[in-house]
């Protein structure tokens, strides 16, 4: 195990013009598992690749267990790393392909047979140990990957996209096992994808980017109820928080915080007449899509399907969000703005 340190660390190509990391500064404690969350060229791949010494950083330090890495090359720097491609060797059997990192360290042949006995009993594919790659399911070529990955007992464990080849259900059980495995083995594991399901489910801390810079650093609850600016609210949710021109100011609130008065607004409570365009029913709850009254500004609301059956596209209807849990942002920076006695978000 071991602790991560980046210190303004930068990653760029064509001669500086193109900022692939752009002064990220990262601390990461041992043992945590953190999730780099962010759409597609935000960064967050490049960021791991220059952790594990596969791209070169043009300014920065990253230290690992306190030791300055950035010359170091890969196989110096106790780094296992997944992909999205799991990249097994076809004509090796599954026995083989685990075993390949530590047969290139030349490492006893009995101490390799127990350590890949140990990693396919882990990841539960003991079965499987004569098969080559071709014999297996999506599911079990992960698992290999990963037991190839571990077995030889790294400091940090890095996984780039590792499922985004698996079916919806095969990811929901992959998400369990990787939970699973970080209890078990308490190694440092930075995690890079743009699900935020993903994010959400896995990570201690999540840090969010964009552009090559870290937008938000926190805990899942952090960042999905206290996202430091407009950016991060709606990036994180599905439907993402709805933002309202409010003067200098936008208020935002997450769609599943609305819901449908009997009567008048109650005290404490922000209303909202808005014009139904579209509901769309997901089975226990139901999206409304609709106009705010006003000044147009479209918005998703989600409530649970028993408490919106009478709702229906042409409607004009109130609604109504708790001022509670109204969030207040900047309407030029894009900052929120905290208010009284809520704690300041976490920002990189």
């Amino acid at each position: 195990m071991a602790k991560l340190s980046i210190e303004h660390l930068s990653t760029t190509y064509d001669h500086g013009r193109v900022k692939a990391v752009d002064d990220v500064s990262l601390e990461v404690p041992d043992g945590e598992f953190l999730v780099l969350l962010g759409a597609s060229g935000s960064g967050k791949s490049t960021l791991m690749r220059t952790i594990a010494g596969l791209e070169r950083p043009s300014a920065g330090t990253i230290r690992i267990d306190g030791r300055i890495s950035n010359e170091d090359p890969p196989r110096l720097r106790n780094i296992a790393m997944v992909f999205q491609s799991y990249a097994l060797y076809p004509h090796k059997t599954v026995a083989r392909n685990i075993s390949f990192p530590l047969e290139a360290i030349r490492m006893p042949k009995a101490r390799i047979e127990e350590k890949v006995v140990w990693a396919a009993r882990l990841f539960d594919i003991e079965r499987l140990l004569a098969r080559k790659p071709r014999e297996l399911s999506g599911g079990e070529r992960q698992r290999v990957a990963l037991a190839r990955a571990l077995v030889r007992t790294p400091s940090l464990f890095l996984m780039d996209e590792p499922l985004s080849n698996l079916d919806a259900k095969l990811r929901h059980s992959a998400r369990r096992e990787f939970k699973r495995l970080h209890q078990q083995t308490g190694i440092t594991t930075i995690y890079v994808t743009h699900d935020q399901v993903e994010a959400m489910g896995l990570g201690q801390r999540i840090a969010v980017m964009n552009h090559g810079r870290i937008e938000q650093i926190g805990t899942p609850r952090q960042i999905y109820h206290e996202p430091a600016n407009t950016f991060v609210a709606q990036f994180m949710g599905s439907p993402p928080m709805n933002l309202i021109p409010d003067g200098d100011m936008l208020l935002g609130f997450h769609p599943e915080d609305a819901w449908l008065p009997d009567t008048a607004a109650p005290a404490g409570q922000y209303p909202l007449a808005i014009a139904i365009q579209q509901v769309e029913a997901l089975g226990a709850d139901v999206l409304v899509y609709g106009a705010l009254a006003g000044d147009g500004a479209e918005l998703i609301l989600k409530l649970p399907e028993r408490k919106a059956q009478t709702l229906a596209a042409g409607q004009q209807r109130s609604f109504c969000v708790p001022e509670a849990r109204m969030l207040r942002f900047d309407a030029r920076t894009g900052l929120r703005i905290d208010a009284p006695g809520r704690p300041a978000a976490a920002q990189a």
